[in-house]
């Protein structure tokens, strides 16, 4: 856990001013000279007071592994609630864990999955057998938005916008934090995209897909979004071992296969370093 944070601060007023103060649980506990209050390097963290820490690391290579709450919770010993306890709880920080920009050539598009309130005790619509299939034809307020934005370094950016199809007002709350200022768009010919991107002084260009347009070269390279497609075809094979993530969940599972993603968190210490504190974060 030493490892996990280089500068040790007080959870509770974030000073750095700070003195050993016994042990508990097996961890080192700390008290805040300013505030005077007493911690844990798990303080303030989603893993605060989770149990069976000796088998974290056993869960979290079940993770990498992408393996279902029932086979994770048979492979480490627990209880299938408990594994998907621990299973968002890992992957609270593990979501928020983006680059701060895209930059030259970013691709982005939308891909939909069906709206899913898998788990909740109350629905808000009459219940679908097996997950079921939409009343409406095509994309609709049934489904949910994913945003995918990756640049040619592969670097991704995601977000669920809501439900439907994506508007201007939510590509500026979701897709414009992700830009460089000096990006290239790269989007389909959505019309949202476009205003978007007027609105904002975004250079931006399109490939008409429904025209069979898939790849047109330009100036600044090659114009096209087969980089976010084949993206949007990983992460959609990938969730369906899982038969259905509920939609309350969904920024947990993008953030999930965000650090899967090319290999880039290889080891279980490094998936537990990302859950206790984001790589990309300055603190």
């Amino acid at each position: 856990l030493d490892q996990c944070r280089t500068e040790r601060c007080c959870p509770a007023c974030a000073s750095t001013r700070w003195h050993r103060h016994g042990q508990a649980n097996g961890l080192q506990r700390y008290r805040c000279r300013e505030c005077r209050r007493t911690f844990n390097d798990l303080s303030g963290t989603p893993l605060a007071r989770l149990r069976l820490r000796e088998k974290w690391l056993d869960y979290l290579g079940a993770l990498l592994d992408s393996l279902p709450v029932r086979s994770a919770a048979d492979r480490v010993k627990v209880h299938r609630n408990t594994a998907f306890r621990w299973r968002h709880r890992f992957l609270t920080r593990v979501q928020d864990d983006r680059p701060e920009r895209l930059h030259g050539i970013a691709e982005a598009d939308e891909m939909f999955l069906l709206e899913s309130q898998k788990g909740s005790r109350r629905l808000e619509r009459p219940p679908r057998k097996r997950g079921g299939t939409a009343h409406r034809r095509g994309m609709s307020r049934e489904h949910d938005c994913i945003l995918v934005a990756r640049d040619r370094s592969g670097q991704t950016c995601d977000a669920v916008t809501g439900r439907g199809a994506v508007s201007a007002l939510q590509l500026e709350r979701h897709l414009l934090p992700m830009l460089d200022p000096q990006v290239l768009l790269v989007t389909d010919a959505n019309a949202a995209y476009r205003a978007f991107s007027r609105r904002h002084g975004i250079a931006h260009q399109y490939v008409n897909l429904r025209a069979g347009e898939r790849v047109r070269r330009s100036s600044e390279g090659a114009i096209h979004v087969q980089n976010v497609n084949a993206y949007h075809r990983r992460l959609r094979d990938w969730l369906a071992r899982f038969h259905g993530v509920a939609s309350r969940y969904l920024t947990n599972y993008l953030g999930w296969r965000r650090a899967l993603d090319g290999g880039r968190v290889k080891s279980a210490e490094g998936l537990l370093r990302l859950a206790i504190k984001p790589i990309h974060s300055k603190e």
